[in-house]
């Protein structure tokens, strides 16, 4: 890590934002924000190179790994540093078993938007990972408490595997009814929270999209119509495609279950083009990873190549500008904020495969990679 010098810092180059590619020429003070007038005696720090503003990683899981919930902070923090090298430094992540506001604290490590625990019933999500509730009505009461744990999201399993049904018939199925849903995401925005869902199939979506949800994750079973509606009211979509990837190896795993062993190959097989769907009708959508438990973190890049693949007119923008506003964070770097930005070698937008491989990685002005 490089401290920000008193002079601060001077960076040349082009900054890549919603409106394209501007010449550069960013002052970074000694408070690690952008100055909004020119510091004499500045050291340069970047002549040449494309500037972007910190990526968004819009769905991951700090405090999740492969064997369940992580409880030793420094691993936890571990993950977030790798996010952060690979240049995400802004992360929403969607439900944790653990508390990880200490991290939050943390001056090396990206900002965290916390969502809470998972909400889901009983034996309908991966064991030891959400809040379960035996009564569906008490939805709205665990909704507020993790509101008010949170920071500004709440996260729902919307459709999980009903194994109740028998082996034959187990499929994806919805875990709430819909005046509940409509109560609690109510509840919710009272809070001044957000609510977004756990939704792999399409039963479940039209509950949660009628009762006002603010984003869906995964969403592989959109059709047309819910498309549609998701246009009209601004629901947002983080699809989380590099996490569909792994939709054969589960339904290979749940021979068990033929009927929803099939209904997850045909949503993989669908995905992209369902993606690509919800771009042209309008909807939101935003990069996410999904990281945490099957999923590495600092895959960022590997999210916004398949969003390219979908059709995303703006993938890079996914998981950046576009993603940063919608999480009320400033879109780039403008006078006062921090100096939150990654720097690569050429420019993104004629080889995605660039944003791997950032030359220089800034968070609130301190050079913390490359």
């Amino acid at each position: 890590m490089s401290d920000v010098p008193a002079a601060g810092w001077r960076l040349r180059g082009t900054l890549l934002g919603p409106e394209g590619a501007t010449g550069a020429d960013l002052y970074v003070d000694g408070s690690g924000r952008i100055s909004p007038e020119p510091l004499p005696g500045a050291e340069d720090l970047v002549t040449s190179g494309w500037i972007l503003p910190g990526l968004v990683d819009a769905h991951c899981h700090v405090g999740l790994g492969p064997k369940g919930p992580i409880e030793d902070l420094d691993e936890c923090a571990a993950q977030a540093r790798t996010d952060r090298d690979a240049g995400a430094l802004l992360l929403r992540d969607c439900g944790a078993p653990v508390d990880t506001s200490p991290l939050q604290s943390h001056d090396d490590l990206p900002e965290i938007i916390r969502a809470g625990r998972h909400v889901a019933r009983p034996k309908r999500y991966i064991p030891g990972l959400a809040a379960e509730l035996d009564d569906p009505r008490l939805l709205v009461d665990e909704v507020r408490t993790q509101a008010r744990r949170g920071d500004g999201w709440v996260k729902l399993v919307g459709d999980w595997i009903d194994r109740s049904l028998g082996t034959d018939d187990a499929d994806l199925a919805p875990l709430w009814p819909d005046d509940v849903l409509a109560e609690a995401i109510a509840a919710a925005h009272e809070e001044g929270a957000r609510v977004t869902a756990h939704v792999f199939g399409t039963a479940a979506l039209p509950g949660l999209i009628g009762a006002g949800i603010d984003c869906i994750e995964h969403g592989t079973g959109l059709d047309d119509d819910l498309i549609g509606e998701m246009a009209a009211r601004g629901t947002a979509l983080v699809p989380t495609l590099i996490n569909v990837e792994t939709f054969p190896s589960i339904a290979d795993s749940a021979t068990k279950y033929p009927r929803y062993a099939g209904h997850m190959r045909d949503l993989y097989a669908h995905a992209w083009e369902v993606v690509g769907r919800a771009v042209e009708a309008g909807v939101p959508v935003y990069a996410g990873t999904d990281a945490g438990g099957g999923i590495r973190h600092g895959r960022i890049a590997d999210e916004v190549a398949e969003l390219a693949r979908a059709g995303h007119p703006d993938p890079i923008g996914a998981a950046t500008w576009g993603a940063r506003s919608w999480l009320g964070r400033p879109a780039g770097p403008a006078p006062g904020t921090p100096a939150d930005l990654v720097v690569y070698d050429t420019d993104p937008r004629t080889d995605l495969g660039v944003l791997r491989r950032p030359s220089m990685v800034l968070l609130r002005g301190v050079r913390v990679a490359g």
